[in-house]
This record gives structure tokens, sequence and C-alpha cells, in this order.
């Protein structure tokens, strides 16, 4: 039986990949056949270190790499064209110490590709996923899956890699990674944070270290959010002390070192409401008037709907549903969740009724499984006890 490579290996590799495409492009590689030739080599890495482990990891998969790239690009009908250039191989030595992430997570990130685009294609090349991984994760084909990188990486080809790239837009996709959560045998929330950390050393930003802290807030409440047998946990009702704290004191020291900046954005700001959830013993001591403060701020950032939605429950726990019913006025209908968060604040005002109907107007809106059978389950308790 052949050896298998070990989970230390395997996150090496992954931590790797995007320094040594980086060196492929450096040297003249264009970046879709550079991406092709890194995954050959990962795969060559499976194959040949459990038995045969490099001294230089990272040097090894350069060479390896660089050698696919080569015997790619000679079999090219382009081959003349190109001739000068891949002839001259380095000479072996250690890897350059020039490290291009941050340009590549820009190039991964570029605001011609669609958000599903850019997740898929910073997850293979910045993340060191396989096809099928990513596949998997987001339970598509595989093949579905390779042409939406195929595709990605035409569109990218052309890019120059040296163009100063958007902040804004990688975390953007992050941020998109994050909310994926878990699925098959890739969890995308801890790979979004390790890529954020990978980030948050290659570039200093307030903004990079808010969606740090926003991801180590959230994910510190992970274990406590489902029930055993499988249903939602709301955040009122779940048990505390299932909560991660060395995340949670991680994400607030993160968070105040980018706060004292004073260049605050919204990911600092959602992550500001994280943390006084996180810092509450329970949740009747909720410092809820400072979250609608932090909501405030957000819409003033963002104008997004999402974030009025959400400040309308604050302001219902703050200063009562009445007040909270009233900031939901001003929200569209058609947002989504909003049905929910009109059920919720009803049900705190006593009207029974409509909350009922509302949890079961906002059941078959629901966008998963999991939450449809809350919002069934809250719906169907109400209209339980009017019966009784």
């Amino acid at each position: 039986m052949r050896p298998q490579v070990s989970a230390k290996d395997e996150v090496l590799l992954r931590s790797l990949t995007p320094s040594v495409l980086t060196v492929l492009v450096r040297r003249g590689a264009d970046f879709a056949a550079a991406e092709d030739a890194v995954q050959d080599a990962l795969v060559e890495a499976l194959r040949v270190w459990p038995a045969d482990p490099p001294r230089d990891a990272k040097g090894w998969l350069v060479t390896v790499a660089w050698r696919k790239f080569l015997d790619a690009t000679r079999s090219d009908l382009a081959r003349r064209r190109r001739e000068d250039r891949v002839e001259e191989e380095p000479a072996p030595g250690p890897a350059p110490a020039l490290d291009d992430t941050l340009q590549l997570y820009f190039l991964c990130a570029h605001p011609s590709l669609t958000p599903a685009s850019a997740v898929a294609l910073t997850l293979r090349a910045v993340g060191g996923l396989t096809t099928r991984q990513i596949a998997e994760a987001y339970l598509v084909p595989e093949a579905t899956m390779a042409q939406r990188i195929s595709r990605a990486k035409r569109t990218v080809s052309g890019v120059r890699f040296d163009q100063p790239g958007d902040v804004a837009t990688v975390l953007r996709v992050l941020y998109l990674v994050f909310n994926e959560g878990y699925s098959g045998d890739v969890d995308l929330a801890s790979e979004a944070i390790r890529l954020t950390r990978q980030l948050a050393a290659a570039i200093d930003h307030p903004e990079v270290a808010g969606l740090l802290a926003l991801m180590l807030l959230h994910h510190a409440r992970r274990a406590a959010r489902t029930a055993s047998d499988g249903s939602l946990v709301p955040l009122a009702e779940q048990d505390r002390g299932r909560w991660d704290t060395a995340s949670i004191a991680e994400g607030v020291g993160i968070l105040q070192g980018a706060l004292a900046r004073d260049r605050l954005g919204e990911f600092q700001a959602q992550a500001a409401v994280a943390a006084l959830h996180a810092d509450a013993p329970t949740a009747e001591e909720t410092d809820w008037v400072q979250i609608v403060e932090w909501y405030d701020e957000l819409a003033r950032l963002t104008d997004s709907p999402v974030v009025r939605l959400n400040r309308a429950v604050a302001v219902g726990e703050a200063d009562g549903p009445r007040a909270g019913l009233a900031a939901l006025a001003a929200v569209d209908d058609s947002v989504p969740r909003h049905a929910a968060v009109a059920a919720y604040l009803h049900e705190s005002d006593g009207d029974l009724v409509t909350a009922a109907r509302l949890y079961a107007e906002a059941a078959r809106l629901a966008p998963n499984l999991a939450e449809r059978d809350h919002l069934t389950r809250q719906a169907a308790r109400l209209n339980a006890g009017r019966g009784r």
C-alpha cells in the first residue's frame, strides 16, 4: 500500500501554493498555464513526499512546477514563439524569498470575474484546494467546477500581474468563502480564516484585520449553533460554555488593534457587534444599546437593507418590540428574512396570531432546510399554544 502524505504536509502544500504560483508567473509563465503546472506539482508531491520528503519544500515545488510548465509549453503549437524563453531554465537552488501572494489575491478577485468564479479561483490558486474538493464543498459536479475555474483563468490571463488591486473586492470574496461554512471534506469557514490570516500577514490594513476578527468571533460560536439532532439553536438559547474562548479573545484583540487606527470600515463595525455578543455572559446581559449604535455606523458606511433589518432587531431588544417594528417598517419587505424578523418582533409584542402567520411565511422563503425547519417549529409552537 502506498504511504499517505501526512496532514502536516497537506497543510504545508496548501500554504506554499500561492508563493509557488507567483514565482512561476514572475518567471514569465502565463497565469493559467502556471496554475495548471502548480496543480500538477502538488499531485506529484502527494505521490513522492511520503517516501522521499524534500529538505526545501518550496524549492522542490518550484522546480517541479516549472518543469511541468516547460513540458506543457514545449508541446504547444506556439512553441517556436516561446522557445527562447522556456529553454532558459533557472539553475537549481533555494526558491527566491519574494512573495507576490498579495497580487495573487487581487488577481483572483479581479472585478471582471463573477463572485462565484472569483471564489473558486481563489480557493484553487491561493488556497491550494483541488477542483474535486472545491466542487464537493459547493455541491456541484466536478466537471462544472472545472469549467468555472477554466473560464476564470482565461479571463484573468491577460491581466498584468503588477496592477494594483482592490482590497475591498478581495475581502468580499473571502467573506463569501467564510459564509459557505462546512461541506464535504473541506471546512470552508476554517479555510477562509486561514487565507485571511495569510492576507493579514501580507498587508497592513485595518479592514483586513476587521474581517479576520469578524470571522474568528463568528466561528467561535460554531459548536453551539446546532443541537445534537442538527436543528438550529438561536443565539439567545446557545450554551455559551461551548463557545471557543480562545478564538473570542484573539478576535477581540485583533479588533481593538484595528479600531485604534481610527479608519473604521464595515467589517470592523460588524466585528464590533459580534464582540458585544461574545462579551455578554448571558443573552439578557447583551449591551443592545451599543449594538444599535454600531448598526447606525454600519448603515452610514454601507446603506445596506440587510444592515437596517438587523438594526430593527437590535432596536427591538434595546427599546422594545414596538420600536423595533417601527424601525422594520422602513425596510423593504422583499429583503431576505424580513418575515422572520417581523415574526420575532410581533411575538415579543404579544401578537401571537400575526407572529405565527409570519413564521410560516418565513419558513416558505427560507434559504436552507435547517432554517426552514426552525421557522416551521416556531410557527407550530405558537399555533399549539393558542389551541390549548
